[in-house]
């Protein structure tokens, strides 16, 4: 059976700093640290609405999550303006090394599965537009099952649409708490560490593999995957 991929979206595949730009044109010099605000307030909101089994879908918590960064920051937007930075949430681009890494993926025969807390219309519509949707053989959105990640039941629940074992199947995130939840439900991980100065939480969990670029992902699942075939044909 071929080997399964599930790739977050959201800062793996999806640059959501890319919305800088038209913040910029909104707020000014504030942008870059209104992206981050914005971004990190996003997830908790999800972390928080999962715990509360009290369900928004993703797009409300990034509404939500746009609200507290406006007053945190005492910028003032109008409804035009908060449109136009959500609408801008659906053609985020893709990170450089994405499209041609996926391309050899694919070409290796492996099984890539996009893998988010955005509904499943989201991502399709994102995916389309950064131009790599026709790398995925399908789209799992934690939106079917009313929660987030890290909940246990949302990998569990991929591995099931994805009709594949946790012990064939990998998450590649950017996201530690991903990487952390993936693991904790029994699939191998992989932590793309995009920025030299991003932190993996120092708890007892550790990734499968860590890459600072996709090229590296072929060949280091590659050699994992012989290494456990070899050991499992010595049995």
């Amino acid at each position: 059976m071929s080997v399964t991929l599930a790739f977050d979206v959201y800062g793996t595949l999806i640059d959501t700093h890319g919305v800088i730009s038209k913040l910029q044109e909104i707020i000014g010099n504030k942008a870059q640290v209104f992206s981050h605000t914005w971004r990190e307030k996003q997830l908790e909101y999800s972390f928080r609405r999962g715990l509360m089994q009290n369900y928004e879908n993703f797009a409300t918590c990034t509404d939500h999550a746009l609200d507290y960064t406006c007053k945190y920051y005492k910028v003032s937007i109008t409804k035009q303006q908060k449109h136009a930075l959500l609408d801008y949430y659906f053609m985020l681009p893709a990170f450089k090394d994405v499209k041609d890494e996926l391309a050899d993926l694919e070409a290796a025969n492996f099984r890539l599965f996009a893998f988010s807390n955005g509904s499943a219309e989201t991502i399709e519509k994102l995916l389309v537009t950064a131009g790599i949707r026709n790398f995925f053989f399908g789209i799992v959105s934690v939106d079917d099952l009313k929660s987030y990640k890290p909940n246990p039941a949302v990998y569990n629940y991929f591995l099931r649409k994805a009709r594949t074992s946790a012990s064939n199947a990998w998450l590649i995130s950017s996201n530690p708490f991903d990487v952390i939840g993936a693991v904790s439900a029994g699939m191998q991980s992989v932590w793309l560490k995009r920025s030299p100065d991003a932190i993996f939480d120092p708890w007892e969990i550790e990734p499968t593999i860590v890459i600072e670029s996709l090229s590296e992902l072929n060949t280091k699942i590659s050699l994992i995957e012989s290494q456990t075939n070899n050991q499992l044909s010595q049995k």
